[in-house]
């Protein structure tokens, strides 16, 4: 683990490589998994503001999730989540597009409609950020649907923490990120 600010890096994230390759998953991370999208607590406030500019946008089934459970919700392990269709299948704010599952926040935000990007937990993933007292551990999480991420990832050679750039300095910001790439450097140096 590389200690950066109030933070504990897993080399992983170095050292993995990864690149989106939503032709080839779909988009899975969308769909898959037992709970909604983590979320922070500042950011409920801001699915609050997002939800009548993308209530529009959302499937009929996801629609009626939000209705029926809330923007929001705390799941089994007592986290803040988003929640889910049927409360067992896509995260809620899940919109098919050519037959890949895409965010409608994010849809939203790439149109210029809103300045909430999509939770940051889902801007960070492969990495999962778990908190505790005074750090957090910034890890990377396999999963094997994204294993077409992982290859794409290797014929371009493109590590995690160069991939998720903008998510990682959009939750620690430039000078944790510029920290974060010297470390990098140097530890790809004594490889």
């Amino acid at each position: 683990m590389i200690a950066i600010e109030n933070t504990l890096v897993s080399e992983e994230i170095l050292e993995k490589k990864f690149v989106c390759d939503l032709t080839r998953c779909k988009g899975h991370c969308c769909v898959e998994g037992e709970s909604g999208a983590p979320l922070e607590r500042d950011e409920l406030e801001k699915l609050e503001e997002v939800f009548p500019v993308i209530k529009h946008m959302l499937t009929d089934k996801g629609l009626k999730s939000i209705e029926e459970q809330g923007l929001y919700l705390v799941d089994d392990d007592g986290d803040l989540v988003t929640p889910l269709v049927d409360r067992v299948h896509e995260c809620a704010y899940t919109i098919f597009e050519n037959g890949i599952a895409k965010c409608a926040i994010e849809k939203a935000y790439l149109e210029g409609k809103t300045e909430f990007r999509k939770p940051i937990s889902c801007h960070l993933y492969p990495v999962r950020i778990t908190k505790y007292k005074t750090y957090d551990a910034v890890n990377y999480e396999k999963w094997s649907v994204c294993s077409p991420a992982c290859k794409l990832g290797e014929e371009l050679q493109v590590p995690v923490y160069v991939f998720l750039k903008d998510s990682l300095t959009r939750k620690y910001g430039e000078e944790w990120y510029s920290q974060l790439k010297l470390v990098a450097d140097e530890y790809t140096r004594k490889l």
